[in-house]
């Protein structure tokens, strides 16, 4: 398998580990962090991540013309670096818009150095190899995420400074390995003329169009916003309600980790023999229960329980919905259409956090996680309709 892959994917790889390891010693804590320096309403400390998500969104959007235009290695690295000096500025952050600039450029920045190594890896890899090269960097992304918070947890307990010297450090590590490792992978055709931002809105409009993969989006998105509410919400919630300290939170978010490396092939062959419109609704299911179990549970296992079962609906739904997408796509626009179904994340954390502290202001803590729930119960909802008018399609032809 060593063989198989160039030293450069190993060395990216490599590079990922490290990054999504000091990323995540901070950022599953980042609500705890800004709500105990700002003493503001919850409203306004998750109103930072919708900031970030909105400028990722942006992001997002442009990164595609940009690693096109001036090439992948350069756009990684600023992305890299300005993430880098983003989390750096953490440590002097003493107001409510010292923060909000701070999410506003990690958000802009955290987008072209994930598209940029997505880009050098299609580059590197043969269609026949990439699924399994995604495959490996996913698991490496979730190794980072299983190591990061545990050391997060410990760290921070302590001094908040460390960590985002930490998380500064290792995105700084992989931007001068980036800047003096990698080669640039883009082969420009000098005859090509280059996209403007106006063509990529014009090919996402159309891809809207296509009414099932519409569909698709609107559904993932209801179900992203239950993820959004346990990755940004839970570890503020169990602070500030229960009195758990981050040492003790990090677990959660590590058996997430865990759950995805050594159980993701498991549960993509058990669910194989069904159709992905069938399977969905079920994925879909979880997490809505996830919602209802934090909504009623006192103790450190409710929430790890919570957590268990939405990752068991993130490993159903997360490769079925991909694949669902990159099977419907016209192959000469399937970049766009995975772009397009990547950005439901982005919708979710602009959307859900913040309705989530408006809810806590307004009608008590427990409040937006059964929210939570009715807004998961929409999104099985959604999925049910989705596979009942893919029944439809199929009779019908």
């Amino acid at each position: 398998m060593f063989k198989k892959y160039p030293p450069q994917f190993w060395l990216m790889l490599l590079g990922l580990i490290i990054s999504s390891t000091g990323t995540t010693m901070v950022w599953p804590f980042l609500t705890i962090y800004a709500s105990e320096t700002l003493s503001l309403p919850m409203a306004a400390v998750t109103s930072l991540m919708s900031i970030n998500s909105l400028s990722g969104l942006t992001a997002s959007i442009l990164a595609g013309s940009m690693v096109d235009r001036f090439g992948r290695k350069s756009v990684m690295a600023v992305g890299l670096f300005g993430a880098a000096v983003a989390y750096f500025g953490y440590i002097q952050a003493s107001s409510y818009w010292h923060f909000a600039v701070l999410m506003l450029a990690s958000g802009l920045f955290s987008p072209l150095y994930r598209l940029g190594s997505d880009a050098i890896l299609a580059d590197m890899l043969s269609p026949a190899d990439r699924v399994h090269g995604y495959s490996i960097f996913r698991m490496g992304r979730n190794i980072g995420v299983a190591l990061g918070p545990m050391i997060g947890g410990i760290v921070l307990s302590s001094n908040y400074s460390f960590g985002f010297m930490g998380a500064a450090l290792a995105l700084t590590l992989y931007g001068l390995i980036t800047l003096l490792f990698l080669r640039e992978t883009l082969v420009r055709d000098p005859n090509a003329k280059p996209e403007s931002v106006r063509d990529q809105i014009r090919v996402y409009r159309q891809a809207l169009n296509n009414k099932p993969f519409a569909h698709m989006v609107g559904a993932f998105t209801l179900m992203e916003i239950c993820a959004a509410l346990m990755w940004v919400l839970l570890a503020v919630y169990l602070k500030q309600n229960f009195g758990l300290p981050e040492s003790t939170y990090s677990w959660i978010p590590t058996t997430n980790a865990l759950m995805v490396v050594f159980l993701q092939v498991f549960i993509t062959r058990a669910i194989k023999p069904y159709r992905d419109t069938q399977v969905m609704p079920i994925g879909a299911a979880f997490y809505m229960l996830a919602m209802l179990i934090v909504g009623v549970s006192n103790q450190f296992w409710g929430f790890w329980l919570a957590m268990v079962v939405l990752t068991v609906g993130e490993l159903i739904t997360a490769p079925t919905a991909t694949t669902f997408v990159a099977n419907l796509a016209p192959p000469e626009q399937r970049g766009r259409y995975l772009g397009i179904f990547g950005l439901t994340w982005h919708v979710a954390l602009a959307i859900g956090p913040f309705a989530a502290g408006v809810l806590t202001d307004a009608f008590g803590i427990r409040s937006p996680w059964f929210a939570g729930a009715v807004v998961g119960a929409l999104a099985v909802y959604a999925f049910a309709l989705l596979d009942r008018s893919r029944i439809r399609s199929e009779l019908i032809s």
